[in-house]
């Protein structure tokens, strides 16, 4: 049997960057997000404006972003391979793969031999390496740094990709306008070259929830277990339903249309728009760094669904804006807004839920996300008939109202997170979800 991981001794958080401070492994993985995110942000916005100007359709677009999108639907068999294998062999695999099928892409790219079905297959062999992945790296970062220092690791890597939510489209874009298409996929294969260089050494360290793993049990019964037990946990399914809420109504509109807004309503080119994007990297990475700050702060739940709420009413004023001074203003806002969605989503779903089931939990959450390609293809379909700016407006709309609805029927949630809260206890105090196989 494989030696499992040494856990991590809780600490007193003590600044912005505590879960780094003094642990290698997590060091190594943060680095390794860094790199990895960075080729996401720099081929996502490349082969985002390669699908749009082949086609020059909303919706061929949209349905380049639900195949890219569509391994996320394998997210509860990922999670349990997360509950039952060693997670950073996974992540190693996942890379790898990753690795290949980006370079494929640029070299298809390159020869100039890149039609559109071909980048829709490109997308979804992209997605098959980057979704999946998922609930392994974000259940290993709670055996790597500890419960205490959950949020602020996982505002650290929120962090990172919001660093190369900065960088890699701004390099994407211009690259584009500079030296072609081709150019950005070749960096985005780079940079996946490099996180994986830097997982290597922590091959040595075995990751596996539970005492001695799932090894005598199915697949096909442990994905069973883990939705039982997430079913019988209310906290959980709100955050779940605030997830798939963002997943239906902002994301499709943020993955798919700003080739559309940067081209259609402000008149940007490609480098316009990876400025745009810029600006959101920015505010997210703010976000994350002030949230990291925090520590184990008070209110994690009221933050997540509040901030959640700005993020929507920010995406309803920027798809009125007509001009770019106002857009990139508004872009800024969106990012810092979404940073408290995004780094505690899966904060507070391990919090509430047992260690032995967080890769699944995990693997719901990726399934969850993974509406987003039907989502996208429905929005592609309405802004075909009435233009993406009303579009987005409605979408976004929408996801308010569905806030204040969930925050009337579970006030719970704005209390998650709180020192002396039952809420706020650890996973084995929650009220204590059903034990999943």
């Amino acid at each position: 049997m494989a030696r499992q991981a040494a856990p991590a001794r809780p600490s007193r958080p003590s600044g912005a960057f505590s879960s780094l401070r003094g642990n290698r492994p997590f060091q190594l993985l943060w680095a390794s997000n860094l790199f990895f995110f960075g080729g996401v942000w720099t081929q996502t916005l490349v082969l985002g404006w390669l699908a749009f100007e082949l086609t020059g359709s909303e919706l061929l677009v949209a349905v380049y972003t639900a195949a890219r999108l569509a391994p996320m639907l394998l997210g509860p068999v990922a999670g349990a391979l997360a509950d039952r294998y060693d997670r950073i062999r996974l992540l190693l695999v996942a890379c790898t793969w990753a690795t290949g099928a980006v370079a494929v892409v640029a070299a298809l790219a390159t020869a100039d031999l890149l039609p559109y079905w071909a980048l829709v297959a490109g997308g979804f062999a992209i997605g098959i390496a980057q979704s999946p992945s998922q609930p392994a790296r974000m259940s290993l970062v709670l055996d790597l740094v500890g419960r205490e220092n959950l949020s602020n690791a996982n505002a650290l890597n929120s962090m990172a990709m919001n660093m190369t939510q900065v960088i890699g489209p701004a390099l994407g874009g211009g690259m584009i306008a500079a030296i072609g298409a081709s150019a950005a996929l070749w960096v985005s294969t780079a940079w996946y070259v490099a996180s994986l260089l830097l997982m290597l050494p922590l091959r040595a360290l075995r990751t596996r929830t539970g005492p001695g793993g799932h090894a005598s049990t199915s697949v096909l019964a442990m994905v069973a277990g883990g939705f039982r037990a997430v079913a019988g946990n209310r906290l959980a399914v709100a955050v779940l339903l605030v997830t798939l809420a963002a997943n239906v109504f902002l994301w499709p509109v943020f993955q798919s249309f700003m080739p559309v807004f940067a081209a259609e309503s402000f008149g940007l080119d490609a480098a316009g728009l990876g400025a745009l994007l810029t600006c959101a990297g920015v505010g997210g990475l703010v976000g994350s760094l002030v949230i990291a700050a925090l520590g184990d702060f008070r209110f994690k739940g009221a933050l997540f669904v509040l901030g959640t709420t700005v993020w929507g009413l920010a995406w309803a004023a920027f798809s009125l804006a007509t001009s770019p001074a106002p857009a990139f203003v508004l872009m800024a806002v969106i990012g810092l807004a979404s940073a408290a969605f995004g780094v505690l989503q899966t904060t507070l779903l391990l919090m509430v839920t047992e260690p032995a089931v967080h890769g699944r939990a995990l693997g719901l959450q990726e399934l969850v996300i993974g509406v987003m390609p039907a989502a996208t293809l429905a929005i592609g379909a309405v802004a075909e008939q009435v233009g993406v700016p009303r579009t987005a407006l409605g979408a976004s709309l929408a996801m308010v109202v569905c806030l204040v609805v969930l925050m009337l029927a579970v006030p719970a949630l704005l209390r998650l997170g709180r020192p002396g809260d039952p809420f706020g206890a650890a996973p084995e105090t929650t009220g204590r979800p059903r034990s999943a196989t």
